[in-house]
């Protein structure tokens, strides 16, 4: 061969793959090797058979390899086989070898003919091979057999893409030469994960077989379906041969003289045969070694440095020392009150970015669900003004009134006040949920300690509810505390309703309506309803035609301004006697019209007897009507309910609706600053009893709570999962650092041979069924 380095290559990979046996699936890296793929009885077994010259492989009808078998064959003085599953066995017989073969898959696959993935490593020593590690997969087959499952063909299909997709392995498509070649299921599985060739050998067996009159010389010359790498063609024993235990060696003379005696062969010949694919397979598996080398060598160092430090810890562990023990308990008390305050406070070094957690968790309840469940409250607006109404009726009793009671506004403040408690004690609840989770996602490192987590997690989560008893008790407190006096006199309560008034005073004369009076109106007047801007409908063209104006609904009036800056008041209506008309929209019109009249036909401006007012949209419309509804301005006709109230209930007096809409703007007045007040005090107290106490006492108090168990040494104790993960880790590690320094004794100085340049094999059509999404298996 000529370059010592180049010929040490197949035994380092051998090597490197008995130092990561054990590891090499979970450290998902995959050793160059060549995959033998083709179908069922194309030849395969007897390929490898003639590379070792004995028979050593299971024979017989259906699928005969059902696991993944993986040859190393070494070049050595003595000849003997050994199975990694076997370790210190050598087995000089080679029918004991085809033997273990067949009871190992038994062993892995059971006794239906099925398959398993997981592969049988098989090293043959020998003086009559060349260095190769090849890996012998089941053939392709499109009928199951006797129990095998419906789906057979797609699990060997899934099983050689596992190993083929891999850019560390050569594919070796094995296809008969008495089939039609652009129909090789090898070839189109290889074209799939490898469409440029780089890494596809071609072989053609059964040449001897063909028809007469054909031969394969097309293919074998690179001409037909050329592939990068080429063509070689072979010739086995026959199935009577077998039978009748013809001798490899003279299996391989005959080989020899059939390519050297055929016409269409002969001027190839020695570039043809069984010993000329093991050397070509010898000499390209060492080149793409030594191209695979370095990238190899990258995820080898990648993965130990991301093991050190765990492997480190692991060394140094004692379990069996006490004070190492007690050292470790207090670490990880310690590391538990840290990640918690980080969770909470969200620093850290480690920063989810998939979902919120913690203390991020906490703040979304703080300020989107505690607003949005006390405004739920809020906005019940038609059961507030039932029961104002109540109120008010049941405290006039059989009386009537000219003011509106006081004692009605605080029944309802009060009973909007209880009804905090409902949101306030969920809120509660659920900070205490986002609290406990955090502690799990924090206790869920112990785990390599059973009993200290399940401890600590009994320990902190107790804390937490004692906790919640208290903040429960607190906010309870605070809310009774609101319920006890109603105060009126609050700067933010009287700041509403001066407010209220300041449309009023910016006019020094106000314009009464059919009333008649001037000066500033009563409070009950002053609540605004609504603003916005109307178009008076029927004003004559003659006296200016239709104007918007910008109007202000109160409880007792309606106003109209020059514009919304609400100095220059037109007029001021009384609400007094008047309902609501539907205007039909004219043919031209793109307004939306209604009108308001006076039940008493008396005009309602000026020598008007009712007055239409016209705005832009069919929703504004309806608000308008619904606002007027509010300061007791009902519709010229009013329907009966299905069950026959009419009047008594829904359509009350105006008086009454007028004193409704004063107390619910009060209470909403009110309400705005108890709610504003809840928001704040609500989280804090939270804060200052849950949360802060909580990681006050996992921070100072956990640790002597543990302590006071009087049990510290039991725990301790790892978990059986704990400790095979040490040992796993500790193994991988070694494994890994033999594997650098097997690597480290290679030279990089070695050359290899150039790959062929690429050739179009576009005749060659990609498998129908595309290569499936599967996990890395070595």
């Amino acid at each position: 061969m000529g370059n010592r380095g180049m010929e040490d290559l197949i035994p380092l990979v051998n090597r490197l793959q008995d130092a990561l046996s054990s590891v090499d699936q979970s450290c998902s890296l995959h050793l160059p090797q060549i995959a033998v793929v083709g179908s069922q009885s194309a030849g395969k077994s007897s390929v490898l058979e003639n590379f070792v010259g004995r028979d050593f492989l299971p024979r017989g009808s259906g699928i005969v390899t059902r696991t993944p078998l993986i040859l190393q064959l070494l070049s050595s003085n003595t000849e003997y086989g050994e199975f990694l599953h076997c370790k210190g066995k050598k087995f000089t017989n080679f029918e004991e070898i085809r033997k273990e073969i067949e009871a190992e898959t038994c062993r892995l696959t059971g006794s239906n003919k099925g398959i398993s993935s997981v592969p049988i490593n098989l090293r043959i020593h020998s003086p009559h091979v060349l260095n190769l590690t090849l890996v012998d997969l089941p053939g392709i087959t499109k009928v199951p057999v006797g129990d095998q499952p419906a789906d057979i063909e797609y699990q060997i299909r899934d099983m050689i893409m596992q190993f083929i997709c891999e850019e560390n392995c050569l594919i070796l498509a094995v296809t008969p030469a008495n089939t039609d070649l652009a129909n090789s299921d090898a070839l189109k599985l290889a074209k799939d994960v490898d469409p440029q060739g780089r890494r596809t050998i071609g072989v053609i067996t059964k040449l001897d077989l063909m028809d007469e009159g054909t031969d394969a010389r097309e293919i074998l010359e690179n001409r037909l379906l050329p592939l990068r790498r080429g063509y070689i063609g072979v010739v086995n024993r026959s199935q009577e041969d077998i039978n009748g235990k013809k001798d490899i060696k003279a299996a391989l003379l005959a080989e020899k003289k059939f390519f050297l005696s055929h016409p269409a062969y002969k001027h190839m010949a020695e570039r043809m045969g069984t010993p000329y694919l093991q050397r070509i397979l010898n000499q390209q598996l060492k080149n793409h070694i030594r191209d695979t080398l370095p990238a190899f060598r990258g995820r080898l160092q990648s993965q130990l440095l991301a093991l050190n430090k765990e492997a480190e810890e692991y060394r140094q562990y004692c379990p069996d020392n006490p004070a190492h023990r007690t050292k470790t308990l207090l670490q990880l008390v310690q590391r538990l009150a840290v990640d918690f305050e980080e969770l909470i406070k969200g620093s850290g070094d480690k920063v989810d970015t998939d979902a919120l957690s913690g203390g991020a968790r906490i703040n979304r309840i703080f300020h989107e669900h505690f607003p949005y469940e006390l405004l739920k409250i809020e906005s019940d607006e038609r059961k507030m003004r039932r029961d104002i109404k109540y109120a008010i009726r049941n405290i006039r009793g059989v009386r009537t009134t000219l003011f509106t009671p006081n004692m009605a506004f605080e029944a309802i403040v009060k009973k909007q006040i209880s009804r905090l408690k409902g949101p306030c004690m969920k809120f509660i609840d659920m900070v205490s949920q986002e609290l406990i989770t955090t502690v799990h996602q924090c206790i869920n490192k112990l785990s390599s300690f059973p009993k200290l987590r399940g401890e600590t997690e009994r320990i902190i989560t107790t804390e937490i509810l004692e906790q919640e008893r208290k903040c429960r008790d607190q906010v309870l407190l605070l809310i009774d505390i609101q319920l006890a006096y109603i105060n009126t006199k609050h700067e933010d309560f009287i700041g509403f309703i001066n407010s209220q008034q300041t449309y009023n005073h910016s006019n020094k004369t106000v314009t009464a309506g059919t009333a008649g009076n001037q000066g500033v109106a009563p409070l009950s007047s002053l609540i605004v309803i609504r603003k916005g801007w109307l178009t008076i409908n029927n004003i004559g063209i003659m006296k200016g035609g239709a104007k918007e104006y910008w109007f202000i609904l109160t409880a007792e009036t309606l106003s109209w301004f020059k514009d919304d800056e609400e100095k220059e008041m037109k007029y001021m209506l009384p609400l007094d006697n008047l309902k609501l008309r539907e205007v039909e929209k004219g043919f031209m019109s793109s307004k939306f019209v209604f009108a308001v009249f006076n039940t008493e036909l008396r005009n309602v401006y000026k020598d008007y007897k009712c007055l239409e007012l016209a705005c832009n949209s069919k929703d504004e419309l309806d608000s308008w009507k619904a606002s007027l509804l509010r300061a007791g301005v009902y519709p010229e006709k009013v329907t009966v309910d299905e069950q026959g109230n009419g009047a008594p209930e829904n359509f009350t007096d105006p008086q009454l609706e007028r004193q409704v809409e004063t107390i619910r703007n009060l209470v909403d007045a009110y309400m705005s600053i108890i709610y504003k007040t809840t928001r704040d005090f609500v989280p804090k107290t939270i804060m200052h009893l849950m949360i802060n106490s909580v990681k006050e006492f996992i921070s100072s108090e956990l640790l002597a709570q543990l302590y006071a168990l009087g049990e510290c040494s039991a725990l301790m104790d790892d978990s059986p999962e704990e400790q095979q993960h040490r040992e796993e880790v500790l193994r991988k590690h070694a494994a890994l650092k033999e594997a650098l320094t097997v690597i480290g004794d290679i030279s990089t100085s070695i050359c290899s041979t150039p790959l062929p340049p690429p050739v179009d094999s576009c005749g060659i059509q990609p498998s129908r069924r595309q290569p499936p999404a599967i996990p890395n298996v070595k």
